[in-house]
């Protein structure tokens, strides 16, 4: 897999922080000015058998009683991977240190994303295994969980579409919130419109995202 030349890392990093000091400004206006609003919830996880970074074997049973974030991404990527990794990477210092909260990430890419793989990619983000798993394993699985549940698009782009050669996906950007019962909530923006993922870019919904975790660790546990 080729690094991005130095020049092209600058304009990620240096946009990722630029994202994450909008996000947080955001976030502190929306913890200051806005009670706890309805989380919709968009439909249930089922049972899944997917391998993490570290090669041991992650179920619907291993979240259970954790509130969780998912994204998808392919690490031979060479267009937003990085830089929605990275967001994840600034929720993994942001977000409450609880063992109850976790960060997941799916590859949409498999065949070549293995644990091995995903462990030398979990390792440039200071992934802490504890907290936040790469998951890899049967496509069909992958996909069936990233589509049909995180309603997430995943589409394979035919060779003759490829700007390079690695650029396998269109695949989306955002992220999905789970609850400790394994069911995927939405949100709702100050206009009263309801949302079913929390987009990357947008300020607004990054910061729901954060104050929405924290709404769900206050929930009992069933």
């Amino acid at each position: 897999m080729n690094n991005p030349p130095r020049k092209l890392q600058w304009l990620v990093w240096g946009g990722l922080v630029l994202i994450v000091a909008v996000i947080g400004a955001a976030f502190v206006r929306s913890e200051l000015a806005t009670p706890d609003l309805p989380l919709p919830v968009i439909g249930q996880i089922p049972d899944f058998h997917l391998t993490n970074q570290d090669n041991e074997t992650i179920s619907l049973v291993d979240l259970r009683g954790k509130v969780w974030i998912a994204d998808i991404i392919f690490t031979r990527c060479p267009g937003p991977c990085r830089t929605i990794t990275g967001l994840f990477q600034a929720m993994q210092s942001s977000l409450p240190a609880d063992p109850s909260v976790r960060l997941v990430t799916l590859t949409s890419d498999p065949e070549y994303d293995t644990p091995r793989v995903m462990n030398k990619f979990a390792a440039e983000f200071h992934a802490d295994s504890n907290r936040w798993w790469f998951l890899t394993g049967n496509k069909q699985e992958i996909r069936s969980l990233a589509v049909n549940d995180f309603k997430f698009v995943v589409v394979e782009k035919p060779p003759g579409d490829r700007t390079v050669p690695d650029d396998l996906f269109i695949h989306s950007t955002w992220f999905a919130l789970v609850d400790r019962q394994g069911r995927v909530h939405g949100w709702i923006d100050r206009n009263g419109q309801e949302h079913a993922i929390f987009e990357s870019d947008d300020p607004e919904a990054q910061a729901r995202l954060q104050s929405a975790v924290k709404q769900l660790l206050r929930e009992p546990v069933s």
